[in-house]
């Protein structure tokens, strides 16, 4: 599986910002989806995941009920919708593919960086 995640740019707090992930490969259908952050200095943060069948998703704490994942098995594509962004949402995100729990996926996209401005 090969991933091309984009849709980030520069966005004042409160904005919104969609990011895709384009997937090429057979076997995007077969993938828990997902999306995981690196802010400067931080660690890697688990965002949000999307199971393999689209019909369950997963959050972190920090962005629940302001960010929404989705796929689309028509076009080998995963989605993130921000809402109320934040300056600390500032991050490159990174799409991955993984049935284990996205402590390790085997699949990354290159990631596309967000900013969020106060």
């Amino acid at each position: 599986v090969q991933l091309q995640a984009s849709g980030g740019g520069l966005v004042q707090a409160g904005g919104s910002l969609r990011l895709s992930c384009a997937a090429s490969g057979r076997t995007f259908s077969r993938y828990a989806m997902g999306w995981i952050r690196q802010a400067p200095g931080k660690e890697r943060e688990f965002v949000a995941a999307v199971s393999a069948s689209g019909t369950s998703t997963y959050y972190a704490d920090s962005v629940k009920g302001r960010f929404t994942i989705s796929r689309d098995h028509a076009k080998n594509t995963v989605y993130l919708q921000m809402n109320m962004l934040k300056p600390e949402d500032t991050a490159i995100y990174y799409c991955a593919a993984d049935n284990n729990g996205f402590h390790s996926p085997p699949y990354w996209g290159q990631g596309t960086l967000v900013t969020v401005s106060s």
